[in-house]
């Protein structure tokens, strides 16, 4: 697969905005772990393999267990999650392939029983972060693993 255009060189300005936008869920409700598995599932939805690849290692860097993982894109089944994670895995998904008619109420209720308002104001944000990200990574044909030097990624060791 190669890259079709650099959109960080082609639209610097834009690139620098977005970045900034995903950067402050380092200061929002969210704990990163719950993070690592929004961006992780998002992109698995969406077949961003450089934002998947991203992620994945960012998680294990950040002491995620190797078996949650593997066990992500079966979480309803798999007994590995906690019910706070389940929520924002359901928020995720939802918000991901939005519905014709919206957010479902009952949805909306069980990852409120979990949230906070303003948890889940910005774990909302957090998912159209990562949804941002996949659309132009998977526009462009990102590579995944290319930017692994710059981003500190190879500390992982999954290369």
């Amino acid at each position: 697969m190669a890259q079709r255009i650099n959109y960080m060189q082609q639209s610097p300005e834009f690139f620098k905005k977005l970045l900034e936008f995903s950067n402050t869920e380092q200061t929002g409700a969210i704990e990163e772990s719950i993070l690592h598995l929004v961006h992780i599932r998002a992109s698995q939805i969406n077949g961003c393999g450089f934002c998947l690849d991203m992620h994945i290692k960012q998680a294990k860097i950040h002491g995620e267990r190797e078996l949650r993982l593997y066990h992500l894109s079966i979480w309803r089944e798999s007994t590995l999650f906690e019910p706070r994670e389940r929520a924002a895995l359901a928020w995720t998904e939802i918000l991901t392939k939005l519905p014709e008619h919206g957010v479902p109420d009952d949805v909306y209720h069980r990852v409120r029983e979990q949230f906070s308002e303003k948890e889940l104001s910005d774990l909302t944000f957090s998912i159209m972060a990562i949804n941002a990200w996949n659309r132009v990574n998977v526009a462009f044909r990102t590579v995944p693993g290319s930017a692994d030097t710059a981003f500190g990624l190879t500390k992982a060791g999954l290369n």
